[in-house]
C-alpha cells in the first residue's frame, strides 16, 4: 500500500514512531542518512532538509554543494533494526532552487528511465525479478596497510575453510561437493535468510523463493517476485540493507562482492525482464522463437549491442570481471538462449506461458547502483527497439542454444566478448553511451562522473602489489 500523510501520522502514532530516517543513494549506490524528530514531518516534507552535496562523491564540486532532501511518503516503513520506534523513508536528491531532482541523483535517474519508456509507447510497465547472491561468512577479517596486505573468511558449512576455535564437532560441515540447495542440518543459516525474507516482505517486497546457492562456504540466494520496475528498486536497497543488518544480528557477515574467493562460485544479480502495455505482456509471441515477440527479440538485441558499455554500470568493480570467467555459469561472451547458463541473456525454459515469458540478463553483479544498472539496461532494450536491432547469426548474438565453449576457437572468436577488466568497460562506455542520452536520462555529466568516479577505484587496484604477486616474484 503507498502511504499519504494521513497515514503516515496515524502510523506514528499508533506505533509511537519518535523519529524519522531518511535515506538516499550516492552515485556508486552507498547508504547514507539522516535522522530528524518525527514532528517535524510536515515541515521536512514541504522544505526538505538541505545538505552538502560536494561531501557525497561524484555529486557535485564545493563552490555549487548546497542540495536538498525531498523524502518520498511512498516509501516509508518501519525501520526493523531500530531500537526505538523509527520510520524510514527513501529521498531525491534535489536542487536547493529547484527542488527537482538533480541530474545526478540515482533515483530521479530512474524515475527519467520510466518516463521515457512510458512517453516512448513502446510499454507502460516493465517487470522485474532481481535475483540476490550473496555469502554469509563467519569471520571476515581484512587488512590492507603499506606493510602488509590480506584477507580471510571462513564458514562453518565448509570442513576446508573453518572458523578458529570451530571444532565441527557434530560433523555438519562437509567439503568436496556443490552447495546447490543443500539440506538442513548443512544448511546452517537457512534460519537466518528465514528472519531476512520476513523482514523483506514486511518492507513489502515479496518473495519467490531462497535457498542455499553453490558455494560451500555459506553461499545464498534470495529472489523475488515479478514486480513493478519503479517499486523494485527501491525495494532492492531495503533487501540489501536487511541482508546485511540481519547477518550481523547472527554474528555473520554479509557479501555481494562478486568473486570473494578464488576458485570458488561468484556473487552475480542477475534481472529478468518483462515489459507490458495495456496489461497484455509484450515479450510473448507463442508463435516465436522460444515464445518471444519481435519487440522481445529487439530488446534482447539491444542490450547486447550494447552490452560492453552496458558492463560499465551492471559489472562496475574491478572485482566483477573476476567472476565473469569460463567455468562458472558466468557469461562472458554477448549473446542469448533458451536455458543456457553460460548466455549472457537466458530465456528461461520454464516460463512458457504469456504471463510468465521474459528475458533474464545474467551478467550483472550486486555492486551496481540498482537504479542506474536497470535504468541503462532498460534504455539498452529500448534503443534495440526503436532501432529494429534483431539479434541473428550476421551479428552472432544468437540464438545459441549449445554449450559455445564446446565449439572450435574460430567460431568463439565470432562472438562479441564482454569485457575483461573495469577499466575496458569503462572506455566501452566512454564509446557508446548515445543510447543512455536519449530523453535526458542520464546525461553527459553524469557519464563522466561515472568514469571518473570509477577510474579511482582502477587505479586505486592498479598501483598496489597484488598478494599472489608475492608467490611469482619475491625470490627473483
Amino acid at each position: 500500500m503507498t502511504m499519504n500523510l494521513d497515514d503516515a501520522r496515524s502510523l506514528m502514532k499508533q506505533q509511537q514512531i519518535e523519529s524519522i530516517d531518511l535515506k538516499y543513494a550516492d552515485l556508486v549506490g552507498n547508504w547514507y542518512h539522516i535522522t530528524f524528530p518525527a514532528r517535524r514531518l510536515d515541515h521536512v516534507l514541504r522544505n526538505g532538509i538541505p545538505f552538502d552535496g560536494s561531501s557525497i562523491p561524484g555529486m557535485k564540486s564545493v563552490e555549487a554543494g548546497d542540495m536538498v532532501l525531498l523524502p518520498d511518503l511512498s516509501t516509508a516503513i518501519i525501520d526493523p533494526f531500530s531500537e526505538t520506534p523509527r520510520l524510514r523513508m527513501l529521498s531525491y536528491i534535489c536542487d536547493a532552487e529547484t527542488r527537482l531532482g538533480v541530474n545526478k541523483d540515482p533515483r530521479t535517474v530512474a524515475s527519467r528511465a520510466h518516463r521515457y519508456m512510458t512517453d516512448s509507447g513502446v510499454a507502460d510497465s516493465s517487470l522485474w525479478v532481481p535475483e540476490f547472491e550473496f555469502y554469509l561468512f563467519n569471520e571476515a577479517v581484512i587488512n590492507n596497510g603499506k606493510y602488509s596486505a590480506g584477507y580471510r573468511f571462513t564458514s562453518d558449512e565448509n570442513k576446508d575453510d573453518l572458523p578458529g576455535g570451530y571444532l565441527d564437532a557434530d560433523g555438519t560441515a562437509v567439503a568436496h561437493r556443490k552447495g546447490y540447495h543443500i539440506d538442513i542440518p548443512f544448511d546452517k543459516h537457512a534460519q537466518v535468510r528465514e528472519e531476512m525474507v520476513r523482514l523483506i516482505e514486511a518492507a513489502g517486497c515479496p518473495i519467490r523463493y531462497h535457498h542455499h546457492e553453490v558455494g560451500l562456504s555459506g553461499q545464498q540466494e534470495i529472489e523475488t517476485e515479478l514486480l513493478p520496475f519503479e517499486v523494485v528498486t527501491d525495494k532492492m536497497m531495503y533487501v540489501k540493507d536487511i541482508i546485511h543488518n540481519t547477518a550481523l544480528r547472527h554474528g555473520l557477515t554479509a557479501t555481494f562482492m562478486p568473486k570473494p574467493m578464488y576458485d570458488e562460485p561468484g556473487n552475480g544479480m542477475h534481472f529478468h525482464i518483462q515489459l507490458r502495455k495495456k496489461g497484455r505482456n509484450i515479450f510473448y509471441d507463442q508463435n516465436g522463437y522460444a515464445g518471444l515477440s519481435e519487440t522481445a527479440l529487439c530488446f534482447i538485441g539491444g542490450i547486447l549491442e550494447h552490452g560492453r558499455s552496458l558492463t560499465a554500470f551492471t559489472n562496475p568493480s574491478t572485482n566483477s570481471f573476476k567472476r565473469l570467467l569460463p567455468g562458472f555459469e558466468a557469461p562472458v561472451k554477448l549473446f542469448f538462449g533458451v536455458a543456457n547458463r553460460s548466455a549472457a541473456i537466458r530465456i528461461p525454459k520454464y516460463a512458457t506461458s504469456e504471463a510468465a515469458k521474459r528475458i533474464e540478463f545474467r551478467t550483472a553483479d550486486g555492486t551496481c547502483n540498482y537504479y542506474l544498472a536497470m535504468s541503462a539496461l532498460l534504455m539498452a532494450g529500448l534503443d534495440g527497439v526503436r532501432n529494429g536491432i534483431l539479434p541473428d547469426e550476421e551479428n552472432g548474438f544468437g540464438p545459441h542454444d549449445d554449450n559455445v565453449f564446446d565449439w572450435p576457437a574460430e567460431r568463439q572468436a565470432g562472438l562479441t566478448p564482454i569485457p575483461t577488466t573495469l577499466e575496458e568497460a569503462l572506455a566501452a562506455l566512454q564509446d557508446d553511451h548515445q543510447y543512455l542520452l536519449a530523453g535526458g536520462v542520464f546525461g553527459h555529466e553524469l557519464i563522466d562522473s561515472w568514469i571518473e568516479e570509477k577510474m579511482k577505484e582502477v587505479v586505486a587496484v592498479r598501483n598496489r602489489p597484488h598478494p599472489f604477486e608475492m608467490n611469482l616474484y619475491y625470490n627473483l
